[in-house]
């Protein structure tokens, strides 16, 4: 396995734009004929016609996608000639990974409303891979949104809020009133002839412990939902407007906190098993700050909502600095750190979180490179936990809780660190894995998460749609194709796994489901944006120019 052959992308320019690649035209696949669609857009969101997408695609020039429509031009098996032969010939697995797509759809009522985890007829054990998980949904969301099909999407915004209407109680203490599920799942009684919904709030989950992200995800899409289709009266209903605000009332309360930062258990997203994530890990934070964005958007500026608004602008404000300023790391910065003193008594204490120099692991000399950088995992007191995370990486990037130049340096880092981060199949969840002695401790000897596997330094197909979002915002896509890529030499083959082990993604995770859902989606995903890449305003977020932190700029973005 160590001995495979490198899969490098040296030869590809690190300051190569959209619009100067000779292989993806972009210029003229936005010329093209677009198909017309039934949905009617409203022309708020119409803030920069779609004439100007080229000239926004040069690197530098990448934070205008928020004020575009995502057109929705339907793609894949419905309408292949929406595929240009010019530019992106439509891949044979396209037809198959929708297909696949449709079939994993879930009815309530007659009605779609979501798509199961897994379609895995093979395994003997269903366990919750036959419910609709919130975060799961997102990408298939994504794609149906992307093809002009925004009804079931719509169906499960509404679902999943009557869901969090629920009283939710495990053994005898009651959750907060604004928690979202983890998953649902639709029963169909066919004597009675009715359907009923039971809805997971982490009462069943592995750990008992609530999905943070849910809501955040929920916030996310309800945003992704209007701006694809310009439909203002769903996020306007009274309904969703509480809902926004009953999620954010639990992240805004005021307490012993002295971080902006949210203080999470293991388990709580993604990364849903014990894997040292505790504390404050990138992913939730990341995503709390695009939540918060997003909800700034949508809420209405009325006596409630004012409220909200204003809390949500001083935590903006101070996430950003916080994240920016403790979480990044690059050369420069490492270095930095290697040299701390300890014990530093005082408001100008340079160490703030008193970290040990000798705490620093051994393999980030090596891993870090002169030229990029990223936020890390975790940053606590007397804590930094430096392992690369994609999820919260790619997701400060199309929130732009990372600064343009951060943003810059994170490609620049998955360029120079190919083989660890990419290998031969996209994407490490995270990077390195935790081994032996340690991973006994940390893990609990969990034999899922063994090294290189699962959570913990395995490879997730669903990660190329965050990965080829990043690359159209920052303006390099030729990332994205390479991993696309090498992703379709095999996914439709394997059988559209839910993960690969080993350190370059090689083999088919040994407890892996296949047609797992949101594998299929989040290929299609990617496809889609690389096709149209203004579908990126669905999930971009500009850079709001009146929060940016002024951060010293460190050798690593001047190299």
């Amino acid at each position: 396995m160590d001995g495979a052959k490198k899969m490098g992308i040296r030869n590809v320019s690190s300051i190569c734009s959209l619009t100067q690649l000779d292989d993806h035209d972009l210029s003229r696949l936005l010329e093209k004929p677009r198909l017309t669609t039934n949905i009617e857009r409203q022309r708020s969101f119409d803030e920069r016609s779609l004439s100007e997408l080229p000239t926004l695609l040069v690197r530098g020039s990448y934070d205008h996608f928020d004020t575009l429509h995502s057109p929705a031009v339907r793609s894949g098996i419905d309408t292949p000639a929406s595929w240009d032969g010019n530019s992106f010939d439509p891949h044979p697995i396209v037809a198959e990974a929708w297909e696949a797509l449709r079939r994993s759809l879930v009815y309530f009522r007659g009605q779609p409303v979501g798509t199961v985890a897994a379609y895995d007829h093979a395994s003997e054990e269903v366990l919750n891979y036959d419910q609709v998980f919130v975060r799961d949904f997102v990408p298939s969301a994504l794609a149906f949104l992307m093809n002009g099909e925004p009804e079931v999407v719509k169906n499960f915004l509404m679902k999943t809020l009557q869901l969090q209407g629920w009283e939710k109680k495990i053994d005898r203490f009651k959750l907060g009133e604004g928690v979202m599920p983890a998953s649902f799942k639709v029963l169909h009684d066919p004597v009675r002839k009715l359907d009923m919904i039971v809805a997971d709030f982490g009462e069943s989950a592995i750990g008992r412990v609530a999905p943070v992200d849910s809501g955040f995800w929920w916030i996310i899409l309800l945003r992704a939902y209007t701006k694809s289709t310009g439909d203002l009266s769903l996020a306007e209903r009274p309904e969703c407007q509480k809902g926004i605000k009953l999620i954010l009332m639990l992240c805004l309360a005021e307490g012993f906190d002295t971080f902006p930062t949210l203080l999470c258990a293991d388990g709580c997203s993604m990364i849903d098993r014990r894997m040292d994530v505790y504390g404050y890990p990138i992913e939730i934070q990341a995503l709390f700050y695009m939540a918060l964005r997003c909800a700034l958007m949508m809420l209405k500026h009325d006596g409630e909502g004012k409220d909200c608004i204003e809390r949500i602008e001083k935590r903006l404000h101070a996430l950003s600095y916080h994240m920016r300023s403790y979480f990044w790391l690059d050369f420069q910065q490492l270095n930095d750190i290697y040299r701390y003193k300890t014990e530093e008594y005082s408001h100008t204490a340079v160490n703030k979180f008193n970290v040990i120099p000798d705490s620093i692991p051994d393999w980030i000399f090596d891993f870090m490179p002169m030229r990029g950088g990223y936020f890390i995992g975790n940053v606590s007191p007397a804590r930094m936990d430096f392992r690369w995370f994609c999820l919260g990486n790619c997701v400060a990037i199309l929130s732009s809780l990372a600064t343009p130049e951060q943003s810059m340096a994170i490609m620049d880092l998955i360029e120079a660190r190919w083989d660890e981060l990419v290998g031969e199949m996209p994407l490490k969840i995270a990077y390195p894995a935790i081994e032996s002695h340690e991973w006994r401790i940390v893990t609990g000897c969990d034999p899922k998460n063994t090294r290189w596997s699962y959570h913990n330094g395995g490879s997730w197909p669903v990660l190329l749609w965050l990965l080829t979002a990043a690359c159209i915002k920052t303006g390099r896509p030729q990332i994205a194709r390479q991993a696309i890529d090498l992703a379709e030499t095999r996914l439709l083959k394997d059988g559209w796994p839910e993960y690969y082990d080993g350190k370059l993604g090689r083999f088919i995770g040994k407890q892996a489901r296949k047609y797992q859902t949101w594998s299929i989606a989040g290929y299609l995903v990617a496809k889609m944006m690389l096709e149209d890449p203004s579908h990126l305003g669905m999930i971009s977020l500009e850079d709001d120019k009146q929060r940016k932190t002024l951060i010293k700029r460190s050798s690593s973005w001047n190299c």
